[in-house]
């Protein structure tokens, strides 16, 4: 049995994703399966700007709260959860729709993981220790070894940052190079990826909106709650934009004030490497999330992809 092609809403942080795939969802009688690294984890609920109670009753989410915050979720988990949650929908005659802008996890879910070279783990070691002396100069390492892949991975993303550099070393090639070879198979999954857009200082008004209100309801106390549960400073769950600032208000290190604006340039930053990486990407569908007619508009064109 065929099934209509898999309906992707992605762009950068802050353009209106959720709201349009909630929106889609329930006129095309479908689910919802997030692609956000950081929304999978229970906890993590201010800052993730997770759908609301009533965005979630009115239509089916998946993949959200489904990790605790002390454990690493990854993209090969997030592909076996994603693909079995698909399955299920379709299996009920539904639809689903993955929103997201967590770019490795849509590439990983369409293209499947890129074959990586062994981990080495004496290396892997070396690397961290560089890094917890001097960050900077890992990312200088990586950016002059792989630019592609600088570009691509947050300055403050330890973790990848040093696979990447892991890969590079191992390997002998650049990890983007492997990225680019994924690309180039043949997609798993038939898709009609639809990635918003909005006017650049409209966007950056929407972030510094945003990052505003997850401070005033509360990221700071939710991180410090999260600590109290037992999560270490050093989970991967803190890496997530707005909590590392905010782990660093609990931490001592920074004020309120210079916690909120880090976390405006690092969003900032974040939705220019999503607009660089989706540009990348063959077939997509532009649309102005800034729109009136910006439903019916994604209908249309999903309609259209799809004959």
């Amino acid at each position: 049995m065929s099934h209509p092609p898999l309906v992707v809403v992605t762009g950068p942080t802050g353009v209106g994703k959720s709201a349009l795939g909630v929106e889609l969802a329930a006129r095309l009688g479908g689910e919802v399966v997030s692609a956000d690294a950081f929304a999978v984890y229970r906890g993590l609920d201010i800052g993730t700007d997770k759908p609301d109670a009533g965005a979630r009753a009115r239509v089916p989410h998946h993949l959200i709260d489904v990790a605790d915050p002390r454990e690493c979720y990854s993209a090969g988990r997030f592909v076996r959860d994603a693909e079995k949650i698909i399955k299920d929908i379709e299996g009920r005659g539904r639809r689903p729709l993955l929103v997201g802008g967590t770019m490795f996890y849509l590439r990983a879910l369409r293209y499947g993981l890129f074959p990586e070279p062994p981990k080495d783990l004496a290396l892997r070691a070396q690397l961290e220790a560089e890094w917890e002396r001097d960050p900077a100069a890992v990312r200088a390492r990586l950016e002059a070894l792989d630019g592609e892949a600088a570009r691509r991975i947050a300055p403050g993303d330890r973790q990848r940052t040093l696979r990447a550099l892991e890969v590079c070393l191992v390997a002998g090639k650049p990890i983007s190079q492997l990225w680019a070879a994924s690309a180039g198979r043949a997609p798993g999954h038939a898709a009609v990826m639809m990635a918003l857009t909005r006017p650049r200082e409209e966007l950056r008004a929407r972030i510094r909106v945003r990052v505003e209100r997850m401070f005033s309801a509360g990221l700071v106390e939710e991180v410090q709650r999260l600590l109290n549960d037992g999560v270490p400073p050093g989970a991967h769950a803190f890496k997530a934009i707005g909590y590392r600032q905010a782990l660093g208000v609990v931490l001592g290190a920074w004020s309120v004030a210079e916690a909120r604006e880090a976390t405006e340039v690092a969003t900032g930053r974040l939705a220019k490497r999503q607009l660089t990486w989706l540009r990348s990407e063959p077939e997509v569908v532009w649309l102005h999330a800034s729109s009136p007619t910006l439903l019916d508009d994604a209908l249309r064109r999903l309609e259209a992809c799809s004959e």
